[in-house]
């Protein structure tokens, strides 16, 4: 009993040694949770500027709002009425930032605020003209306005350097701040198939390495594809992810953001990303802004390298090519290799398969795993099934069950492939 009582002892003694630090250690660990600050940073149209913020380390909220107005109702639907387009007390739509200064400096958020939106426009960043988009930073106390005229005398340097305009930013005490409806917090979440809004000077507070220059002489000849995107886009992931990850074709794909276009003939502006382009000998034959899905994208190539054509027709028509056409006698008897997706590079079927059936379109006994899908078709009064390629979505044939020693026959036309030698 006696080394009981002792042992007790020994881990009270213990306790009561380590309960303060315990304290100590929690009461530091709240403390540093909860010093926060924030500061409220207009730089147009808040949908892109909000998901930036929210990305950076150490900012624990980014809501968007409205604020800087005067007699204006403070909704969306007010501000962007045509009557406050050029209106002086119009609300400025901003992003309230929150977040943990010993994680991140104040000064490393106003270096992102200037260097993710050109400063030196007036009410407006690139195609979003009004009142409502002018660059603003609105402070809450003495040290933040020292903080943010620092930060905007160092890049106003920058910029003078770089032969850029005067900053047009205003430093403002926030009266209040409005948070925006529902639909607009974490909007680029909620709707994924748009762009992000790029209209950084490329002037940076550090100097990355200097990067060899973009040589675009290779795009001045023949046909090319031109993405052109920017980092911490999530439209541009979704876009690589979905379609140009996949994409094997003939015409080249380039990638490129939008200060590395030199010498290249664009008539859509740049500043939405992705933007995807269609280049003929270096001059823009057509385009699109924003995300498109796999679907879109190859019917747009489709458009640009087939034109008006047979093979058009037969890819995004449904149609089929004439018996023994001049595509079928240049492939029925090629030599050992693959045939591939004309537009997409996808390899679909093997020569190794292949047979002739005497029916004048190529004829194969199976397709490369997972390179097609079928599809009930039932037009023209008849039941058959339809081939379709699982990357560009085109359609191929039709499979039967007439093939060699009751193989299926993969009917195919061959004005939607394109053969590689093995």
């Amino acid at each position: 009993m006696q080394w009981q009582a002792t042992w007790l002892k020994k881990m009270m003694l213990l306790s009561a040694f380590a309960m303060p630090a315990a304290i100590a250690a929690k009461d530091k660990t709240l403390t540093g949770t909860q010093h926060l600050e924030t500061i409220v940073l207009g730089a147009g149209c808040f949908w892109g500027v909000e998901k930036r913020y929210a990305a950076l380390p150490g900012v624990t909220d980014a809501v968007s709002g409205y604020a800087d107005g005067e007699g204006v109702t403070p909704d969306y639907r007010t501000i962007t009425a045509r009557q406050n387009k050029h209106n002086p007390n119009n609300h400025a739509e901003v992003v309230q930032v929150t977040f943990n200064p010993q994680v991140i400096s104040l000064t490393d958020i106003l270096q992102h605020f200037f260097e993710n939106h050109d400063p030196t426009q007036v009410n407006r960043q690139g195609n979003d003209i009004g009142t409502q988009y002018r660059s603003v930073i609105l402070t809450q106390s003495e040290q933040q306005v020292m903080v943010a005229q620092q930060v905007l005398d160092e890049y106003q340097v920058l910029l003078s350097q770089a032969g850029l305009d005067q900053i047009a930013t205003r430093i403002k005490p926030l009266q209040t701040f409005y948070p925006a409806e529902d639909y607009h917090q974490d909007y680029l979440a909620k709707n994924p198939r748009g762009y992000c809004p790029d209209h950084a000077t490329g002037v940076r507070f550090t100097a990355a390495p200097a990067a060899p220059p973009i040589d675009n002489q290779a795009l001045l000849q023949g046909q090319h594809i031109l993405v052109i995107d920017a980092p911490d886009c999530p439209f541009c992931e979704q876009f690589k992810q979905d379609v140009t990850d996949a994409y094997q074709g003939s015409i080249p794909l380039h990638t490129r953001r939008a200060s590395e276009l030199q010498g290249l003939t664009l008539k859509t502006p740049t500043w939405a990303t992705p933007t995807l382009v269609f280049l003929q000998e270096g001059k823009e034959v057509a385009a699109r802004q924003g995300y498109v899905d796999a679907a879109t994208f190859y019917r747009l190539l489709g458009a640009f390298k087939l034109g008006e054509t047979e093979a058009f027709r037969v890819a995004f028509e449904e149609g089929t090519d004439a018996r023994f056409c001049r595509q079928y006698e240049q492939f029925k008897n090629t030599p050992d290799g693959v045939f591939i997706d004309k537009l997409s590079g996808a390899a679909l079927f093997d020569t190794k398969d292949r047979f002739n059936s005497g029916s004048g379109w190529l004829s194969f006994t199976r397709a490369m795993p997972g390179a097609v899908y079928e599809k009930p078709d039932n037009r023209h009064g008849m039941r058959r099934v339809e081939i379709r390629s699982v990357i560009s979505d085109i359609h191929l044939g039709h499979v039967f069950d007439d093939g060699p020693d009751g193989q299926p026959r993969y009917c195919i036309n061959a004005t939607v492939l394109e053969f590689q030698p093995r």
